[in-house]
């Protein structure tokens, strides 16, 4: 598994000279989030039906704008496309950490990292349910979630930057972590399908003893 310090460094690549479809994204991503959560009355209530698909196509655009693929700005509207898995997910993601979370608040941190995976996995498996990408998460993470942790922390210090911005320069922080978490999936993929291959090998040439 290569490091946060590398995994960083390739998202930079990513993005350098190619900030535009990535920022536009974003930036459409965050209008829609807030017009709907100020919808009065029922904002709250109508953003946990729309939030999923949103994040789910959050995670189709950056997967692709990390392997350097197609990618443009409609591609946030996909995860609508699987309207039932994705807010299956969302729900289930949000009552697993919530229960989690009211055991102690460190727990809700561990379980919510446990299936940051979740979102990409729907992208790249259209047959998989909704609890099953939950689980295959929490079995990618396995040994991780000290590591993605950290990765998240390292932003820190540049979302303060953007904050003190009045929020303009989370225009250009979040795609550079979207991007950094995407890169993370595909190392932490790459990882696991060897593992899993490997104990395959190792139960196929195991010979039985009597």
């Amino acid at each position: 598994m290569k490091n946060n310090q590398t995994i960083r460094a390739e998202a930079r690549e990513v993005l350098s000279g190619n900030w535009g479809p990535a920022i536009g994204t974003i930036a459409v991503y965050l209008i829609i989030s807030a017009v709907i959560q100020n919808i009065p009355y029922i904002g709250m209530v109508a953003s946990l039906f729309i939030t999923g698909p949103l994040v789910l196509g959050l995670a189709i655009f950056f997967l692709n704008y990390s392997r350097k693929e197609e990618a443009n700005v409609n591609q946030l509207f996909d995860g609508f496309k699987n309207y039932g898995r994705a807010l299956g997910t969302y729900l289930l993601l949000f009552f697993y950490v919530l229960l989690w979370t009211l055991l102690f608040i460190i727990p809700g941190i561990i379980a919510q990292i446990g299936y940051s995976q979740v979102w990409f996995i729907l992208t790249e498996d259209d047959e998989i349910s909704p609890n099953d990408a939950l689980k295959k998460s929490k079995e990618m993470m396995d040994g991780y979630k000290m590591q993605y942790f950290l990765l998240g922390l390292s932003f820190i210090g540049w979302i303060i930057l953007a904050i003190l911005t009045c929020g303009i320069g989370l225009l250009w922080v979040l795609p550079y972590i979207q991007t950094s978490n995407a890169k993370f999936y595909e190392d932490l993929k790459a990882n696991y399908i060897g593992n899993t291959d490997s104990n395959e090998s190792i139960k196929l040439d195991s010979k039985p003893e009597f």
